[in-house]
């Protein structure tokens, strides 16, 4: 569950997700954490396009950054 955060309005701004219903949307710390937690990396991590697919494995953040 998402918690109160004092740099989230900011985050907010800048963040790449595309995933509009995300409760963790501004929070980073939490995003990072859970997607590390399902073998993953947030969306910040990929380009725009890759970010629209929706797959945040590893690999594929691999694949895109070669």
């Amino acid at each position: 569950m998402a918690k109160k955060c004092a740099n989230k309005d900011g985050n907010t701004v800048n963040c790449t997700c595309t995933y509009e219903p995300c409760p963790r949307k501004g929070i980073c710390c939490e995003c990072i954490q859970y997607h590390l937690g399902m073998d993953q990396a947030p969306a910040c991590f990929f380009s725009k396009e890759a970010e629209r697919t929706y797959d945040r494995s590893i690999e594929n953040f691999i694949k895109t950054r070669k």
